[in-house]
């Protein structure tokens, strides 16, 4: 049941990527086909073996990230993925790399203090800091973790919010606070809250800190300005480490403002102790259907036409600076 997946997904996957007939009958899954085709879908099956011998749940990313690794001879770099468990969460699923883009950006949020990731939706950019972040602050490693993000909406108005500055800012922060609940009860991270030991603020608090002993996650960075995004990387003090997550085709940002993320990358590519990972729609590992949402978005892209390079155009017909 591990192997079949929710509606035996997995095996439906499994048929269309080998050119076989799978099929579950109690406890065994019976493959037809050519004989090739056979072979290949059966050592694609045993590939898979540490998950679903121990009734761990496989999913659509594993199975892809198992076909890549045969196709590509990288046998050894899967059992690293499948034997190297990330943390646990409190009902006890065990999180761990799904793709190998994942597990290079694992390994750079253990070894590197500044790491930027960009990928689409999806892709565990967020996630996966978030629970490193709150495994290593919980074995002593960090005295703090702070959690911020530039306070843009995705195209509404929201208006003001009403409460104190944490209830303003919750919204904004609510997929940190998705992840740090996988591993400890809401009333725990609640405690850490009070206690100063996990800090929500929005980016604009940033400024004159000097952020010591300290994991930081800036999320949705693609929505920060150029002056923001060096403000907030200067914080940095000793003994911390610092991971700036976002997705550069989902800036909310008017159209005539670059992106602090985007300006970063050209400046700080090649400097020393900074790792870039960048994540693709192969790495997605949300419902199968994200992938295929942002592929389709992704050729429509590439489809249209270049705008007009008019600054009235760019600016929407108002002025770059001053009052609005």
């Amino acid at each position: 049941m591990a192997l079949a997946g929710y509606r035996e997904e997995n095996l439906k996957q499994l048929a269309r990527l080998t050119g076989t007939t799978v099929v579950l009958r109690g406890q065994q899954v019976c493959i037809s086909g050519q004989d090739k085709q056979v072979v290949q879908c059966e050592t694609l099956v045993r590939s898979l073996e540490p998950y679903w011998s121990k009734g761990q749940r496989v999913d659509g990313a594993d199975i892809l990230t198992a076909r890549h690794a045969l196709d590509t001879q990288r046998q050894a770099e899967l059992q690293s993925i499948q034997t190297d468990a990330i943390a646990t969460t409190r009902r006890g699923e065990v999180i761990r790399a799904k793709t190998f883009r994942q597990r290079q950006y694992i390994q750079a949020l253990r070894k590197q203090d500044l790491i930027f990731c960009v990928g689409p939706a999806g892709t565990g950019k967020t996630f996966l800091a978030a629970i490193l972040a709150l495994k290593a602050l919980l074995a002593g490693e960090f005295e703090r973790l702070i959690l911020t993000r530039p306070a843009v909406e995705a195209g509404e108005r929201l208006g003001f919010l009403p409460g104190d500055l944490q209830q303003k800012v919750d919204p904004y922060l609510r997929p940190l606070y998705d992840a740090l609940h996988e591993m400890v009860d809401p009333e725990k991270v609640n405690s850490l809250m009070e206690r100063g030991i996990i800090e929500i603020a929005p980016l604009a608090y940033m400024r004159g800190r000097t952020l010591n002993r300290s994991f930081v996650i800036l999320d949705e960075a693609q929505n920060t300005t150029p002056a923001q995004m060096k403000m907030v990387l200067t914080r940095l003090g000793w003994q911390s480490r610092m991971v700036v997550t976002g997705d550069i085709t989902q800036t909310d940002l008017p159209s005539y403002q670059q992106s602090g993320m985007a300006i970063a990358q050209k400046i700080l590519d090649g400097t020393d102790g900074i790792a870039f990972c960048n994540l693709t729609k192969s790495d997605v590992v949300r419902h199968p259907l994200v992938q295929r949402i942002v592929a389709a978005y992704e050729k429509h892209d590439e489809k249209r036409p270049p705008e007009k390079s008019s600054k009235n155009q760019r600016n929407n017909g108002r002025p770059p600076y001053g009052n609005r």
